[in-house]
């Protein structure tokens, strides 16, 4: 309810510009709905995503075609139902589901859709932008992430170890902003990596309807082996296993143990590309100038935390991450009042806040002329264009 209620008062408040403008003129700035447009959410977080894109795109007047993912469609689908119940009239707010590449590739590449919102791998961001770009619809693109868990000295170890656990292992590693490099000053490195081990091997993995389960499974058989194949291969290019790395042998279904790895190099597999999985690469660095260029070694550029009870030093390191969202002691907090996108590699645009709203209009700008003077462009001499 926090994303429809944030939008639903932006709706309300919005106001439009006057910017000022030469001679006997007022002109006046307001925003309209693009028209129908097309979201495609993914099977991770498959209602939170789902409403912070819909929010925004029916708070300004749109119409909505989304389209989840074929691996989690009943959210979204029950989504539309409630909706419908609620009153929203039909046909503002249509579902499709369907595999990517037919009830998708159909979305994307129809003539009506003016937005699409996409969630979802990189490569396939690359590709609906390009057709979406085919009809010139804009686009917001939240796609893949590597983000980077940068641990100063200075920290309590302990709270860092629970941090790290949260940023790395929450709904199985399977978020874009999943912590997947823990990047650690040497002096405290082993001492960390030693007690995160412990921890992560103390989670409790099962049915997510039992109260006592801590973590659940991975999406899918295939994605489990890839997963795991991963793990394998940095086994293989020399990395260490501190905990985990293998399908759980006591559990029926997609579980996967937590996994701490170490002994890796900046530009391992594991290191540089996603995994989306309760997997975490460990290394460390010497120095503030070795720790921002380690953390900003990758393609993407989504998520980042810093740890640090040194003021001075968060801010200098946040201004320098290559990130569109960097978290201070902590990780993952979301809010639909926080603007949520990345650079590089990770996509283009963003999801909540003002920009998200913005994102789903267009701007006409309204000019009036007050003067009372009479006007012929052709008949004054004086008068020569450019």
């Amino acid at each position: 309810m926090e994303w429809f209620e944030y939008f639903a008062a932006l709706a309300r408040t919005s106001e439009g510009t006057v910017p000022p403008f030469s001679g006997s003129y007022v002109n006046y700035v307001h925003r309209l709905p693009l028209g129908t447009v097309g979201l495609i959410t993914p099977w991770n977080h498959p209602l939170l995503i789902a409403v912070k894109k819909l929010a925004p795109a029916l708070a300004v007047g749109n119409s909505v075609v989304m389209k989840p993912s074929e691996l989690a469609p009943l959210t979204v689908l029950q989504l539309a139902e409630l909706c419908h119940e609620a009153g929203l009239p039909s046909g503002v707010f249509n579902c499709v589901s369907g595999l990517g590449n037919v009830a998708g590739q159909a979305l994307v590449e129809h003539p009506v859709i003016k937005k699409i919102d996409f969630t979802g791998g990189t490569t396939t961001g690359r590709r609906v932008a390009a057709a979406a770009g085919g009809n010139l619809a804009s686009t917001t693109m939240e796609l893949g992430g590597k983000a980077p868990i940068v641990v100063f000295d200075d920290v309590d170890v302990d709270e860092v170890v629970n941090g790290a656990a949260f940023a790395c292992f929450i709904a199985s590693g399977q978020t874009c902003v999943t912590g997947a490099r823990l990047i650690v000053h040497e002096r405290i490195f082993e001492e960390l990596v030693d007690k995160l081990v412990t921890k992560v091997r103390s989670i409790r993995l099962g049915d997510p309807l039992n109260d006592r389960t801590q973590m659940g499974t991975i999406i899918s058989e295939p994605h489990l082996l890839r997963i795991h194949a991963m793990v394998e291969r940095a086994k293989q290019a020399g990395a260490t296993i501190r905990c985990g790395g293998r399908r759980a042998p006591d559990l029926k279904g997609y579980f996967y143990e937590p996994t701490v790895i170490t002994n890796v190099a900046p530009d391992m597999e594991i290191v540089q590309q996603e995994v989306f999985g309760p997997v975490v690469a460990a290394y460390s660095f010497k120095d503030e100038v070795e720790a921002v260029q380690l953390a900003n070694d990758s393609p993407f550029g989504l998520g980042a935390a810093i740890w640090t009870t040194n003021i001075k030093r968060a801010h200098r390191v946040a201004d320098k991450l290559e990130a569109g969202i960097i978290w201070l002691n902590d990780h993952h907090r979301n809010d639909p009042s926080s603007p949520w996108g990345g650079v590089k590699d990770s996509g283009m645009g963003r999801e909540n806040g003002l920009e998200a709203y913005r994102s789903y209009t267009h701007v006409k700008s309204v000019v009036v002329g007050f003067g009372s003077e009479k006007f012929d462009w052709f008949v004054d001499d004086t008068v020569r264009y450019g």
